[in-house]
């Protein structure tokens, strides 16, 4: 069995993201199963050096994930050869900056959402990777969460007739460290739009993928944001003045005719069966999508209520929901993508998740602020011909 060592930089994830879901639950995880396994002769070792701004953290994050390369300076690791990849999960505003850096050196570009968050400036980042000829992707995670999946299965096999509607809830609420012991579990750059802060601008990106690649393509968007809580506590205990929108209400049309509702919130206390949850409706049957699970109802076990409000409802609705069962193993949604993005950088396999892809959901999010701010339907134009 022959091992290929692939270096990777890591930019940037000494943040919740970047450490959780990218160096702990994918690439430490692949290092810790042997690699990633593509036929019979050939292992992919990812062989990460971690880069960033502060010493002392990547000094801690490398220790407590056994990584033993890390550095502040890092224009010295991209000009290091024998590392391919370069992966950013820094701050928006910064990404583009490290990505044309990256592309220069040759490196294989692979990136958090959102890309940018202007349209223009993500369709350009997207152009100098391909003016470049460099592999590039950026992160489209919630296509391999479970419950996701438990739902495509069943409705590429037909269970749900046609898909007449989707209501999506989103959020939790997120302390604004006003008050003694509820620290905010969110950074504070997430309320500042100066930053690149803004539930739209983080939410809508990912909305456009999911919409796109189970309902139909988004063509047009009504959006409405609001900034409820107006001051929170930062990093560094000091009152601050946010600047962005914390609570998104977002209505899709989408090629085909259905019609995609959702809310997303930092701001709302979560009764539901998880932080992100779809009701999907279709003529033969409906789901409840849910981050790991998913819940479905059949046109013929509809139960058929009558409007009565002067009487106890005699319906447990709940009681009619089936949960659908797992049908294989379900791998973390984040290091499927990244064993992805490995096979395309060494193998040349195909990967659909290009910047270009990305750029889609930062037009919806733009659209959508422009949406609020004219309080009006905007048509979303196709990207493919920009």
């Amino acid at each position: 069995m022959k091992t290929r060592r692939i270096g990777i930089i890591m930019n940037g994830v000494t943040g919740r993201m970047g450490t959780n879901q990218h160096l702990i639950r994918s690439i430490k995880a692949i290092r810790d199963q042997g690699g990633l396994k593509v036929g019979d002769d050939l292992v992919i070792m990812p062989d990460p050096i971690l880069t960033g701004r502060n010493h002392d953290k990547l000094a801690a994050l490398a220790a407590l994930t056994g990584v033993t390369r890390f550095t502040t300076d890092v224009d010295a690791a991209l000009s290091n050869p024998d590392d391919e990849i370069f992966f950013d999960a820094s701050g928006t505003l910064q990404r583009a900056g490290f990505i044309e850096k990256a592309v220069k050196a040759k490196k294989a570009i692979y990136c958090e959402k959102p890309t940018a968050v202007e349209t223009a400036e993500a369709l350009r980042l997207a152009k100098v990777c391909e003016d470049a000829g460099v592999k590039n992707g950026v992160v489209q995670d919630k296509l391999w969460l479970s419950g996701i999946r438990k739902f495509k299965l069943l409705k590429d096999q037909g269970f749900f007739g046609r898909i007449l509607s989707v209501r999506g809830e989103f959020g939790y609420w997120v302390f604004t460290g006003l008050d003694a012991d509820q620290p905010a579990q969110r950074p504070s750059w997430n309320y500042r739009k100066e930053d690149g802060g803004g539930i739209i601008v983080d939410m809508l990106c990912h909305w456009r993928y999911v919409i796109d690649n189970l309902f139909g393509k988004v063509k047009a968007v009504s959006c409405m944001g609001a900034t409820h809580i107006p001051q929170r506590v930062d990093e560094r205990g000091k009152k601050y003045d946010c600047t962005s929108d914390d609570a998104c209400y977002a209505t899709f049309e989408c090629e085909g005719g259905v019609i995609c509702q959702f809310n997303s919130s930092w701001t709302v206390r979560v009764r539901r069966d998880d932080l992100l949850t779809m009701q999907v409706d279709g003529t033969h049957g409906s789901a409840i999508v849910g981050l790991r699970d998913c819940w479905v109802q059949s046109a013929g076990i509809t139960p058929r209520p009558i409007w009565n409000p002067d009487i106890q409802q005699p319906i447990n609705f709940f009681e009619g929901w089936q949960k659908v069962p797992d049908a294989t193993t379900y791998d973390n949604a984040f290091k499927i993508q990244w064993e992805d993005f490995l096979r395309h950088v060494v193998l040349d396999t195909p990967f659909p998740w290009t910047l270009r892809e990305g750029a889609k959901g930062v037009q919806l999010a733009e659209l959508g602020l422009q949406s609020w701010a004219e309080r009006k339907w905007l048509e979303v134009p196709d990207l493919a011909k920009a």
